[in-house]
This record gives C-alpha cells, sequence and structure tokens, in this order.
C-alpha cells in the first residue's frame, strides 16, 4: 500500500505522469508573460494620482499552477520534482516581495517604478529547470556522448 494512496489518486497521477513536466513548463512560460504583463498594468496603476499596484488574477494564477504542478510532478518523479518545487516556491516568494516593494515605490511617487528583477531571475531559472526536465530528449543523445 502506497503512503499516500488515500490522499492522492496516484494510479490517474500515474497516467498523466509523462505530460506532467510538459505542463509545469506551461505554467512556467505562462508565467513570464503574464509577469511582462503585469509589469506594464504596475505602471499604469503607479501613473494615477492614488493608485498602487495591485495582484493580478492571471498572474497569480499561473503563480499557484507552477507550484503546484511541480508539487504534483515530484510525486511521480522525486527528485526533478524537488528541484522544480524549490524554484517554483522561489517563484512564489519572490512575487510576493516584489509586489511589495512595487507598492512601496508607488507611494513614494519620488522614485521610477522598477522592473522585478528578483522575480524575473526566479521564472527564469525555474523556466530553464522546467525546459530541461521536459525537452531531455532533445538533447539525450549528446549528453549520453559526454557522460
Amino acid at each position: 500500500m502506497q503512503p499516500l494512496q488515500f490522499l492522492v489518486p496516484l494510479d490517474a497521477l500515474e497516467a498523466v505522469g509523462p505530460i506532467l513536466p510538459f505542463v509545469v513548463l506551461a505554467f512556467a512560460v505562462a508565467n513570464i508573460v503574464t509577469r511582462l504583463l503585469q509589469h506594464s498594468r504596475h505602471r499604469d496603476q503607479a501613473d494615477d494620482d492614488d493608485g498602487t499596484p495591485s495582484r493580478w488574477l492571471p498572474h497569480t494564477l499561473t503563480t499557484l499552477g507552477l507550484v503546484f504542478g511541480s508539487f504534483l510532478f515530484m510525486i511521480v518523479e522525486p527528485h526533478g520534482g524537488m528541484v522544480m518545487s524549490v524554484l517554483a516556491l522561489a517563484v512564489f516568494v519572490s512575487d510576493f516581495f516584489e509586489l511589495e516593494s512595487r507598492r512601496v515605490e508607488a507611494r513614494s511617487k519620488s522614485k521610477e517604478l522598477e522592473r522585478p528583477t528578483a522575480a524575473i531571475g526566479a521564472s527564469i531559472f525555474a523556466l530553464l529547470y522546467a525546459g530541461y526536465q521536459s525537452l531531455f530528449f532533445v538533447i539525450e543523445p549528446l549528453w549520453s556522448a559526454l557522460v
């Protein structure tokens, strides 16, 4: 008997296990796209008289999808899923703190809104690792020749 047998339907998860890396990759790409759109919205909101940047639902959903998708991937592929989960949680935490710093910059009115550099860096690392996990078959012949 599996330890998570009653919490997670492992048989159903194993059936979609091969496509989970692609789902995580799709969430990572969508997260970067929504991050760019969210930053332009934050600039527009900061240009208003008393507007402070707020959370944007599509970006929040892609971040949560990235986190939960990586958790599901961790059940199917423990090592790769653990690394991906840590990177996804880094994206989540950096998003939280970057939004708070954008709010402070918008309230001060003396500073221009900066790009969310920490969140961009975390997203790029998550995208690279998700790409490595899902598209490894592309570089596998070269990798096998070297290693």
